[in-house]
């Protein structure tokens, strides 16, 4: 897929911040280097090193500028249904549904006012970025907040949650929750991505560290957890890149 072909939204420091930080420390490296200032020098090519390889990880590895990857073939296996995007963004998983599993229609729903990182976090964006992905037919958008969502009960065959679900605090955790599983038809899927701070992260996104800090829980254990709380029944856990994934089901 061509990283041009969409217009996610990030602001300059996700998509720009390593390379610039790279050019800053490059030209201290070498002016100190020149100087003969040798510890400044190799602090600031370990740091040149450290942009580069945050760039690296942000554009090639987690595609900042590409739909997301579906993690597991096990979700929507039947490849056709309605699909729920909670917190849907700027269409990142919406197109991941969408793109692999080419039966299915999405209803993305978001309040489109928080961007997390979006610049100009609007359905708008969302439809053009499913324009160019060739599916604009099989999605249509929401203005709704995840903690109250406006759809029937059992009225979606599965649901997908990217990095949204994380952003809230624990009591709007358990809402988001219990709303995705009241949507979902009996044994509707619920894939659920979080951020993982593993050494991805750590190297990329250190800042993130601390998101959804459990003490000394571990993060897994602690969503397998909410996710059963809320009338869902893990079947699957894995990793990528910086993220946890959880595919779960309706209880019938």
């Amino acid at each position: 897929m061509n990283v041009f072909e969409y217009d996610f939204g990030y602001a300059w420091p996700w998509t720009l911040g390593h390379l610039i930080a790279a050019g800053l420390f490059g030209v201290v490296a070498a002016l100190s280097w020149r100087l003969a200032w040798r510890r400044i020098g190799l602090l600031f090519l370990v740091l040149t090193v450290w942009a580069v390889a945050g760039a690296s990880i942000v554009h090639f590895v987690m595609r900042f500028n590409l739909p997301l990857e579906l993690p597991t073939e096990r979700f929507l296996s039947s490849g056709a249904g309605r699909v729920l995007d909670g917190g849907a963004g700027s269409g990142r998983s919406a197109l991941m549904v969408l793109l692999e599993r080419p039966q299915s229609t999405i209803v993305a729903l978001d309040t489109f006012s928080a961007g997390y990182g979006i610049e100009g976090n609007t359905p708008e964006r969302l439809l053009a970025n499913a324009a160019a992905a060739g599916a604009s037919e099989r999605i249509e958008v929401e203005v709704g907040d995840m903690r109250q969502m406006p759809f029937p009960d059992g009225s979606c065959d599965a649901a997908v949650s990217a990095y949204a679900i994380d952003h809230l605090n624990r009591d709007g955790i358990a809402k988001a929750l219990a709303e995705t599983k009241r949507v979902l038809r009996p044994g509707g899927q619920f894939l659920l991505l979080v951020i993982n701070p593993d050494l991805w992260i750590r190297v990329a996104l250190p800042f993130f560290v601390e998101h959804g800090y459990f003490g000394s829980r571990p993060i897994p254990d602690v969503w397998r957890e909410r996710l059963t709380a809320a009338g869902l029944n893990v079947v699957e856990q894995g990793t990528r890149p910086g993220t946890l994934y959880i595919l779960s089901e309706s209880s019938k």
